[in-house]
């Protein structure tokens, strides 16, 4: 399975931004969707935005529609997630993920995740 590395997390106030990157490593990312999941503390983690393998289709939870977006550069095997209008709400540990395009992220491959933290 491919291997994950996220990065760009950090402590920003509200209204800022941020971009996440996430790096994969022992395969080729244009075969798999990508997705970032977050997981606040006595959350469960759920799924932010996803893209498919190509980049053609993005989808996105509502809470964050309009304020982030997703996109990919397989030439680099790398994903993005960029952050803004950044809420306290949206503090959270944010996981990168990688699927085959029909299969279940929990069959996935994870990131060790990144944190994003957002003062009020």
């Amino acid at each position: 399975q491919v291997q994950l590395v996220e990065s760009g997390g950090g402590l920003v106030q509200a209204g800022g931004s941020l971009r996440l990157s996430c790096e994969a490593s022992g395969g080729t990312s244009s075969n798999y969707a990508m997705g970032w999941f977050r997981q606040a503390p006595g959350k469960e983690r759920a799924l932010v935005a996803s893209i498919s393998s190509s980049g053609g289709r993005t989808n996105y939870t509502n809470s964050v529609k309009g304020r982030f977006t997703i996109s990919r550069d397989n030439a680099k095997n790398t994903v993005y997630l960029q952050l803004n209008s950044l809420k306290p709400e949206d503090t959270a540990v944010y996981y990168c993920a990688a699927k085959g395009d029909w299969s279940s992220w929990s069959d996935g491959s994870w990131g060790q995740g990144t944190q994003v933290t957002v003062s009020s």
